[in-house]
């Protein structure tokens, strides 16, 4: 039954995309390209610059009815009645909302094969009768591509810009038609790659063929600190220091897990020696003393609430690990939580907190998760400098969310309705 299920998704890829550049073609101004020169997008009137400095509204940095300037790759500037340098086209952003695209910090796009798989178990069942069979009847090259093509085009339409994709260990096929569908998506990414030779050389040869050629990509190295892989926890910890890149696990996802002491495991394979390049995803049955362990590590974590529900995983303490400072981004986490909508993660985010706490001021606040899901997002990658706010300087990556829409009528509080009447369908 596998194959015709394969053959749905990529016939579901390609109409995806049809309709998205159907979309596109129709409004006009988001196909129309002029190379080597730019986009103005004048009188948004809602920007959204995610830099304190840049606007009002603290951390968002607000502007209305104001302009922002592409020029090549680049924001190059951003205020009101910016002049239209010759040859830039120019967009109507009455009506719409300019803002940094979103940061997805943790994600196995791979899983859009199994979607809806074990809806009625927690992360352990859902692991047994959902993923254990792949590791010997592995998905095939052909296969992963369709599944992360299909993910990454239902990313692309939630306004997500960047990437971080948590591999698989299903073999040197399944690891490149992976990183194919990311590098033809042409998103921003960082590939987690869970590599299976003890010296690193698969993940070298990865780095070496698809990651360093490509500016828009970055590698990670997966791993999972579990005591029957304290030997590839030891091993994934060498490689990620020898190549300079980022750590990524999975921490603390399910109340068993605690006995097995995660923290412990990467502190005797030496992964507490990267600091900052430690990145935890979940992280939700922290103590306090695992909490002021990462503080003092400085490193990143990733929150997967609509994961975390469905698998009844529990609740991650973001005040206490955010008052921790400690960088916090938001991910989508790929096959449990069975779309790729950002803002209804966003949503879920903050009325977690506020149910747990029965506090409607609880962290995430709209601000904060609206930063979460951007800056913060960056802040974790450390790409800060790169992506994340509409800065000039930085990299243009940009979504413009349409306010006309029914569900967002009437516009009386645009950054509340954001998060809390957002849709994938919002984005232009």
């Amino acid at each position: 039954m596998r194959r015709p299920h394969i053959g749905v998704c990529l016939g579901l890829v390609i109409g995806v995309m049809a309709v998205g550049y159907a979309r596109a073609r129709d409004t006009g101004a988001q196909t129309s390209t002029i190379e080597g020169n730019g986009y103005l997008i004048r009188q948004a009137a809602l920007v959204l610059t995610m830099d304190p400095n840049l606007g009002a509204g603290g951390i968002l940095g607000q502007l209305e009815d104001a302009d922002v300037l592409l020029v090549g790759d680049h924001i190059a500037a951003v205020g009101v009645h910016l002049s239209a340098p010759s040859g830039v086209h120019v967009i109507d952003g009455r009506g719409m909302i300019v803002m940094p695209g979103f940061v997805d910090t943790h994600d196995h796009l791979w899983q859009s094969l199994i979607r809806g798989c074990a809806t009625d178990d927690d992360l352990n069942g859902w692991l047994s009768r959902c993923t254990s069979s792949l590791s010997t009847h592995p998905v095939s090259e052909a296969d992963a591509y369709a599944g992360v093509r299909l993910s990454t085009a239902g990313l692309i339409e939630t306004g997500v810009t960047t990437v971080v994709d948590w591999s698989a260990p299903f073999g040197t096929p399944f690891i490149r038609g992976n990183v194919r569908a990311l590098t033809d998506a042409k998103l921003r990414f960082a590939f987690a790659m869970f590599g299976s030779a003890s010296d690193g050389a698969d993940i070298v040869a990865i780095k070496a063929e698809f990651i360093d050629p490509n500016p828009l990509a970055t590698l990670q190295v997966a791993t999972h600190p579990a005591p029957f892989f304290a030997t590839h926890v030891a091993e994934a910890t060498a490689i990620a220091k020898a190549l300079g890149v980022k750590l990524h696990v999975h921490v603390l996802e399910n109340l068993r897990q605690v006995a097995e002491d995660p923290l412990g495991i990467l502190q005797a394979a030496g992964a507490f020696a990267l600091g900052r390049d430690l990145y935890t995803a979940h992280s939700i049955h922290l103590s306090d003393a695992n909490i002021a362990t990462l503080a003092g590590l400085g490193a990143s974590v990733s929150h997967q609430p609509l994961s975390n529900m469905r698998l009844a995983s529990g609740i991650m303490r973001y005040p206490d690990i955010q008052a921790a400072g400690i960088r916090i981004g938001l991910g989508l986490d790929g096959g449990t939580n069975d779309t790729t909508d950002l803002f209804n993660n966003m949503r879920a985010a903050v009325g977690l907190q506020r149910a747990k706490a029965l506090d409607a001021h609880a962290s995430p606040t709209v601000a904060e998760v609206l930063r979460a899901a951007t800056m913060g997002g960056a802040e974790t990658l450390d790409m800060e400098s790169q992506i994340g706010s509409l800065t000039p300087g930085k990299q243009a990556d940009v979504i413009v969310i349409d306010t006309q829409a029914l569900n967002f009528a009437p516009v009386l509080r645009p950054v509340a309705q954001l998060v809390f009447n957002g849709q994938p369908q919002n984005v232009k």
